[in-house]
């Protein structure tokens, strides 16, 4: 079957190429129709990655966070016209200890393969989750993105110790959002504080029980736990602060992506016996959980309609760049494309 594909060939250059993808009785044939640009994907388009990194993966199909309507299953697992969500991660072994996020050898939509920006999306059937009815398309779209802070609380469950009666989580943007808030509804008992940069955006976190601006964290701030999801060069600066405020034996989770090298107050972790652990994309078992978890906190997918920021219809090629250089534009929240090409 021939294939339409949109892929970046270099930065803020789009083309159209035209692929077949094979179809067989283990294939579901998806077309995707509600799109999300992440910082990964502006990444790429900016030329923010490194040219040896540039030159080896372009030209590209952007974007791992979307969904889409099942065209035709072969398999039988789902219905014609069915809404689903798509799994950007295609892992291809099985490893008793290591996730499928973090498996060298798996393939990751829009980054080590073509993405979402596609007529047609051939995969098999554990790419998919089917979507709940009534959840709104446009913050159905960025489900990859709540994935991921859901895939970082699970494992902060599993390595933290128990005392959590103060979380804090560092980050004002979209990923400190859905983190916090995720976090308010994950462990209700806990006091969540989010410490960000600017004062508007702090205003949007209702949801958490304390705000405070990076430059002014009162001397009497402490946490146990914590969640760094600043990235980029703030990310040195908001690591170091929470070893300034974390109580000993507290663990940091960290999630924000940046290039440089982070210096960190080692002395500061290893006096305190802190942890630190990384987290990465997500899998299956996120995507279920989230989908779950809008189930059972219809406020949570409320909460996320305040990211849903620019939608842009695409029809044709110029869509696709005025809709990334756009989302460039934006202070806060998520440019959604409705992906009719």
């Amino acid at each position: 079957m021939l294939n339409t594909v949109c892929r970046l060939k270099a930065p803020r250059q789009f083309e159209i190429a035209f692929r077949h993808i094979p179809l067989d009785d283990q294939t579901v044939l998806v077309r995707p129709t509600w799109l999300s640009i992440c910082r990964a994907d502006q990444r790429y388009y900016q030329g923010l990655r490194p040219q040896e990194v540039l030159r080896r993966k372009l030209p590209m199909a952007l974007i791992h966070e979307g969904i889409g309507e099942v065209v035709c299953d072969f398999t039988g697992t789902f219905c014609p016209g069915q809404p689903v969500v798509m799994i950007p991660n295609t892992p291809v072994e099985e490893d008793p200890v290591v996730a499928e996020n973090y498996l060298r050898t798996s393939r990751f939509a829009g980054s080590g393969a073509d993405g979402f920006l596609q007529e047609y999306v051939a995969v098999v059937p554990d790419r998919l989750v089917a979507l709940p009815e009534n959840l709104h398309p446009e913050v159905a779209a960025f489900t990859e993105l709540v994935s991921v802070s859901y895939h970082a609380i699970r494992r902060f469950l599993e390595f933290s110790h128990s005392r959590r009666n103060s979380i804090g989580v560092w980050g004002d943007g979209n990923l400190g959002y859905i983190t916090a808030l995720l976090l308010r509804a994950m462990l209700p008992d806990s006091r969540i504080a989010v410490v960000g940069k600017n004062r508007a955006k702090l205003a949007d976190f209702t949801f958490a029980d304390e705000t405070y601006l990076n430059d002014e964290i009162p001397p009497e701030l402490f946490v146990d736990h914590a969640f760094e999801c600043v990235g980029g060069m703030g990310a040195p600066i908001a690591v170091n602060q929470v070893i300034d405020v974390i109580r000993p034996e507290g663990t940091i989770s960290l999630l924000g992506v940046t290039e440089e090298l982070a210096p960190l107050n080692t002395r500061m972790v290893l006096e305190k016996g802190l942890r630190l652990f990384g987290s990465s994309r997500s899998g299956r078992p996120d995507f279920l959980g989230v989908l779950d978890l809008y189930r059972q906190h219809p406020e949570i997918p409320a909460y996320l309609e305040n990211l849903v920021g620019n939608v842009v219809t695409v029809r044709e090629l110029r869509d696709v760049t005025n809709a990334f250089e756009a989302d460039i534009r934006q202070w806060l929240g998520k440019t959604i494309l409705k992906w009719e090409m």
